[in-house]
């Protein structure tokens, strides 16, 4: 190519970027070649020339389509999708489509136009590549929010809110009359008001100054509005919950299946409030047992279409962080109206099993019932009685969990990952801030709970499906988690090599088992927590589906969320359907279910992110006074950027830049997965010892700096 022709491309592709944004702010309309010369004000002659060729690569291309000698109007009919915008930290762009069979569509900086982050927004393809789809958008469909924290940066005589969060993709211009006494440097929460076609930021107006970086409230708040999730209650919500009562309906009563008198208790974390579930047991004189799985019966007092219902619905999910939980339903029915409390009469909506010892189901039953929670046990206190401490309810707990036990052995065998939680958890002082890291490993009390919702949970999904069932499929929502993606598994393979261990991850059907046997032959090795948190990376996503395709991880051909409808939209969606499906029959839900799955999913996502968030801001705090101090620590990750190190005594990670490394110029080597010297050639590799001193830790950045220490 010779050097007078690449000015003459890199003009001919800004005119193409400047005509496409033409035609998307006047999707409607059909301009001749004169007209958009006249739009963009070009004039000179090969100039106009040069337009021309460009209106007429985009008529070829399908961007545009061509009525007559020269006139050209946006092309509706084809390469138009609609999907989520999600922008990258630097500046770019992606959109997730509605239709799952096509890949995500890269948008560059320049064509993301008045689109933000969470935005569902109309995108037009442009280009096919081998690598990636790219588009442009068009259209702002639906806005995801319009309020986002950030920073105050003052000028004469206006303003701009920086968001928080990188990848809002625009800071908010505010006249000075909108600040509501904000002052530079302070955090605020803004509102966007307008977007004026012709400018680059939005306009907006504060809502509320929220004080100091530093005060955890403000950034708690940051992390939740961020995110695009609400942690206030609108009024109307508020006051329709207040108009329910702890009272039940003595008609209401007659008509459900009576469980009082049978023995019932609840198993819950130390701090919890919404008991969503409770388990009952009984001898039967057939010497089988009944056993209840009984969930809050939320769908009895949240009625579709109610402020309450859209409200939950664009929550999606309860949100735990730290030191707060943001509830997806009022308190009022979350913590008192719904929550399984004991010794209080609640309706619950229950999965009852005949079974024996062996855990061998003979009859299954589901309805709407009474119950009262004779007692309410932590998992710490079940876990004593499990060890052999004496209690309340002994017998019953014991049975529980000879039972559960069986269960989870079964479905290990049959193909489930093995996957033991560990959690880190806070302690916090008066002031709120962290005093105390511990760190939450699941037992058998946790387990115990957790084999029977599965089992509640599997057999609705299995009852609604109906494998043999001739007639149309009940319109349903799934809890899916599709197989492994083999460069995924590929990516595993290599990472556990470096530790010497080898594991066949060639047959997807027997990846989980491979997988399973390792963890379980490295338990008390140091890496078992990082590979097995490397084992999960590999895994798919689960998310929520009308389209049943079983779920991978826990083996299951049929799976649902029934069990926590307080804190799930899911499960009251599963509710509804289970009711109807157990009467009349005449299903509510249609086509809008596929809206709703994509909805709950993408807000699962955020809640998940809002959380990991909170806990790293939490880390920050609790090392902030130990800057300069020595830990030994474990290599958790390495990138083009540097090394993740995640210290022993704390469980924090922080990072070492690449460039800081002392001892030689250091580079990643993509194929080795490692950062390597490039005169040494040493390495630092995942699951490497290292020792490291916390240089510098930033709260509002949820980051921690580190220096790594070497013997040279």
């Amino acid at each position: 190519m010779s050097r007078r022709k690449k000015p003459k491309n890199k003009l001919k592709k800004s005119l193409s970027h400047i005509i496409r944004k033409v035609f998307s702010e006047n999707p409607d309309a059909a301009l001749n070649h004169k007209q958009v010369c006249a739009l963009i004000d070009v004039r000179e002659g090969a100039l106009r020339k040069l337009v021309y060729n460009v209106l007429e690569d985009l008529s070829r291309s399908g961007y545009l389509k061509k009525q007559g000698h020269s006139v050209y109007q946006l092309n509706h009919s084809e390469h138009f999708y609609e999907g989520v915008l999600e922008i990258t930290a630097r500046g770019a762009g992606y959109v997730v489509l509605d239709n799952n069979d096509m890949n995500d569509v890269y948008i560059a900086p320049q064509n993301i136009q008045q689109s933000l982050s969470g935005d569902r927004v109309k995108v037009q393809i442009i280009k096919r590549g081998k690598s990636r789809i790219e588009g442009t958008i068009l259209q702002v469909v639906e806005r995801e929010r319009t309020q986002f924290v950030g920073t105050i940066e003052m000028n004469d005589n206006f303003a701009f809110l920086i968001p928080d969060n990188t990848r809002v993709g625009a800071d908010i211009y505010i006249p000075k009359e909108k600040l509501k006494g904000a002052k530079h440097g302070e955090k605020a929460l803004a509102r966007i008001t307008v977007w004026p076609k012709s400018k680059d930021n939005p306009f907006g107006e504060v809502i509320e100054v929220l004080g100091s970086k530093s005060d955890n409230d403000t950034e708690m708040i940051s992390i939740l509005v961020n995110q695009g999730l609400n942690y206030t209650f609108p009024q109307e919500v508020l006051s329709e919950a207040e108009t329910i009562t702890l009272e039940l309906d003595p008609k209401e009563v007659e008509r459900r299946r009576d469980f009082r008198s049978v023995t019932t208790f609840t198993i819950d974390p130390e701090d919890a409030k919404d008991f969503d579930d409770a388990l009952s047991l009984q001898r039967l004189e057939n010497g089988h047992m009944e056993v209840g799985v009984h969930i809050a019966d939320v769908s009895h007092y949240v009625r579709p279409g109610s402020a309450m219902d859209k409200e939950a619905l664009k929550r999606s999910n309860s949100v735990y962080l730290v030191d707060r939980v943001i509830p997806m339903l009022p308190e009022q029915l979350s913590n008192l109206v719904c929550s399984l409390r004991p010794n209080e009469d609640k309706f619950s909506f229950s999965a009852v099993f005949e079974m024996d010892e062996s855990g061998k189901i003979y009859k299954q039953w589901f309805g709407k019932t009474v119950i009262h929670s004779d007692h309410r046990f932590t998992y710490e206190q079940a876990q004593e009685i499990i060890e052999g401490n004496n209690g309340k309810y002994a017998d019953e707990i014991l049975i529980l969990d000879k039972i559960a036990k069986i269960l989870r052995k079964r479905r290990l065998k049959s193909g489930a990952m093995n996957i033991e939680s560990q959690e880190v958890r806070f302690r916090l002082d008066e002031d709120g801030n962290p005093s105390e890291l511990l760190i939450k490993t699941s037992k058998d009390a946790h387990k115990l709970i957790e084999e029977f919702m599965l089992l509640a949970n599997r057999m609705v999904a299995t009852f609604i499906a109906q494998p043999d069932k001739k007639e149309a499929k009940t319109p349903f929502v799934y809890r899916c988690h599709d197989k492994p993606d083999p460069e995924r598994i590929a990516t595993f393979n290599l990472f556990v090599q470096k530790f010497g261990y080898e594991i066949d991850l060639l047959n997807p059907s027997t990846i989980s088992k491979n997988i399973n046997a390792l963890l379980n032959d490295i338990r008390y090795e140091n890496e078992f927590s990082l590979i097995q948190t490397m084992a999960i990376r590999s895994m798919a996503k689960a998310s929520y589906d009308t389209t049943n395709i079983g779920h991978y991880g826990l083996s299951f051909e049929h799976y649902t969320h029934f069990t926590s409808p307080i804190r799930r939209y899911a499960d009251l969606v599963v509710h509804r359907v289970m009711q109807e499906e157990l009467t009349d029959k005449k299903h509510r839900y249609g086509s809008e279910l596929d809206d709703i799955c994509k909805r709950i999913s993408r807000m699962e996502r955020k809640a998940i992110e809002a959380e990991r968030e909170s806990t790293k801001f939490f880390q920050t705090l609790f090392v902030v006074d130990k800057i300069g101090q020595e830990f030994d620590g474990t290599i958790s990750g390495v990138a083009e950027f540097g090394i993740f190190v995640k210290m022993n005594e704390n469980q924090c990670e922080g990072m070492i830049p690449i460039n800081e490394i002392p001892g030689d110029r250091f580079y990643f080597d993509a194929d080795k997965f490692a950062v390597i010297g490039s005169k040494t050639n040493r390495e630092y590799n995942f699951g490497d010892p290292v020792r490291v001193r916390i240089y510098e830790v930033s709260p509002r950045k949820r980051q921690i700096d580190l220096e790594l220490i070497t013997e040279d």
